[in-house]
């Protein structure tokens, strides 16, 4: 019995041994693909070589271009019998972009000769270059006065309706404008935009 029961462990001892060794074997080739997938494979692509190809890209679109609009010429004065297309080309015009900015906060004063108050939230745009936003940012203070006290110059019934909406922000844009050309900076505030407009 006692010779039973010695086998019987030597038989599980070396099993387990078998299956530690297997597992082991299987972990450290799981790893090393894992590893492989991860870290190893092809290099990444030079970044500068996919913008070569990408300008090359659109000079070769332009020469394809080119190269088809002459022979679409020469087969509208080769051929009678067929309808002509005139093909108009797009010129290449140089666009502004608008460019935004909001004072921060809302704007809130008495109206002249009333009791309400007008509370407003103004926008500025410009054409002309960034710039100009870095200029009425760094300027917030002293244009915000202006307009509170431009605002506070308007009565209820001069800012009553779209009329007096617009007469207020060609008013306020103008008095911008001023002040900047006074702070020695370029006056280039092109619309004034209220975002909220409250009467009470």
């Amino acid at each position: 019995m006692a010779e039973e029961v010695q086998e019987e462990e030597k038989k599980g001892g070396l099993i387990k041994i078998i299956i530690f060794v297997v597992a082991g074997i299987m972990l450290v080739a799981v790893g090393l693909g894992i590893g492989y997938f991860i870290f190893g494979g092809e290099p990444e692509p030079d970044p500068s070589a996919e913008v070569n190809q990408i300008i090359e890209g659109k000079d070769t679109a332009k020469k394809e271009k080119e190269d088809s609009s002459e022979k679409k010429e020469g087969e509208e004065e080769g051929e009678e019998g067929v309808i002509k297309k005139n093909v108009k080309e797009i010129p290449e015009v140089d666009t502004y972009e608008t460019t935004y900015f909001e004072f921060p906060g809302d704007f809130t004063t008495n109206l002249k000769g009333s009791r309400k108050y007008l509370q407003v939230s103004v926008g500025v745009s410009t054409q002309y270059d960034e710039k100009v936003m870095e200029v009425v940012d760094s300027h917030q203070l002293a244009l915000r006065s202006e307009i509170l006290s431009t605002i506070s110059d308007f009565t209820e019934e001069e800012i009553s309706g779209s009329d007096g909406k617009k007469k207020l922000s060609e008013r306020l844009m103008v008095v911008l404008n001023k002040k900047l050309e006074a702070l020695k900076e370029f006056p280039g505030i092109e619309d004034v935009y209220f975002t909220a407009f409250i009467l009470q």
